[in-house]
């Protein structure tokens, strides 16, 4: 059989991607070598930023669109994935631009890093022009090989006080009374002094009109709380996974009307029940949502309750640990 110009470049671009996903040795021609090493890159990286001595998260996807072209999506340390639309990779060094999304200033932020004995180092500069360093290495698959086994219901929220929960900030704006954990104003999030791996989680919450919120599994996956002012779903709408994961309805009630999540979470799978109708069902989050707590997924973390946004209302918060 003659082969075409064009089908040893599917040849070659199939070889790769076999040798990427069963961890094979590419043995390539001199010609090709420069091409191959794109797939040491391909893949999930968790980040982390040393922000003046500050550790911060980030998230970070390359993937490979056609035959040579590196595409992605990035997380920062706030707001919702953004895709990327290339990324440039030359001996090992590789780098992108996208626009601005929260921030105020007009630059792009850019990234610029290397492939470093199976990590990732650079640097990320923000639209503000401020420059931060950052490491990262491969974010784990979580894949769980059994069932979990479900225990005791776990009562996060005690209906008395804050017991089991402190705030991220000095100044704390969360109070409890008559049953209703709440927050009437912007400002610290809420996070549970224990952390879990994997859980069945209830809470039941209402807000009053134009607010939002959120719930962040394990500190670093966002349910987004949101007085949605449409009936569309959407991954940064009510029951979303914020920037990842589309609820397929939407199912929010009224403001000011008690509402419940039941959310299961085992390694990355997540299926969520809002208001009694399945809006996720055991999808996989790809990785952490912006304003996590940190990026070392492989690890168990808390529940966070966003305060920093509007104001929410909580009188249930339980949870079921899964062992193994």
């Amino acid at each position: 059989m003659r082969y075409s110009p064009f089908s040893k470049s599917i040849s070659f671009v199939i070889a790769i991607l076999m040798a990427y996903s069963f961890h094979l040795p590419i043995t390539l021609g001199n010609h090709d070598r420069a091409i191959a090493n794109q797939a040491d890159l391909i893949g999930t990286w968790d980040i982390t930023l040393d922000m003046n001595g500050k550790p911060a998260p980030s998230w970070l996807e390359v993937k490979l669109s056609g035959i040579r072209t590196l595409v992605g999506h990035f997380v920062g340390n706030d707001g919702s994935a953004r895709p990327i639309s290339k990324v440039t990779f030359d001996n090992g060094k590789f780098g992108f631009s996208i626009p601005p999304q929260w921030q105020m200033a007009n630059n792009d932020l850019v990234l610029e890093g290397e492939l470093v004995d199976g990590k990732i180092k650079g640097t990320i500069t923000y639209p503000d022009q401020k420059k931060y360093s950052f490491v990262g290495e491969r974010a784990p698959r979580l894949v769980r090989d059994k069932a979990p086994k479900w225990g005791k219901s776990i009562a996060l929220f005690n209906g008395k006080d804050l017991a089991g929960w402190h705030a991220d900030k000095t100044q704390n704006q969360w109070t409890v009374k008559d049953g209703v954990l709440s927050s009437p104003k912007s400002g610290a999030n809420l996070i549970s002094d224990a952390k879990f791996e994997d859980f069945k989680l209830i809470v039941e919450f209402r807000y009053p009109e134009g607010s939002n919120s959120g719930i962040y599994l394990r500190g670093r996956y966002e349910v987004q709380i949101e007085d949605s002012k449409t009936d569309y779903p959407s991954s940064v709408y009510f029951g979303g996974i914020y920037g990842f994961l589309t609820p397929n309805e939407m199912v929010k009630k009224s403001p000011g009307e008690w509402q419940k999540f039941e959310i299961t979470l085992i390694g990355r799978r997540v299926t969520i029940v809002a208001n009694g109708k399945t809006i996720i069902c055991d999808q996989i989050i790809p990785g952490i949502t912006g304003g996590a707590l940190d990026s070392q997924e492989g690890l168990p973390g808390p529940i966070m309750i966003q305060g920093d946004h509007g104001p929410v209302e909580f009188r249930k918060i339980e949870l079921i640990p899964g062992t193994y």
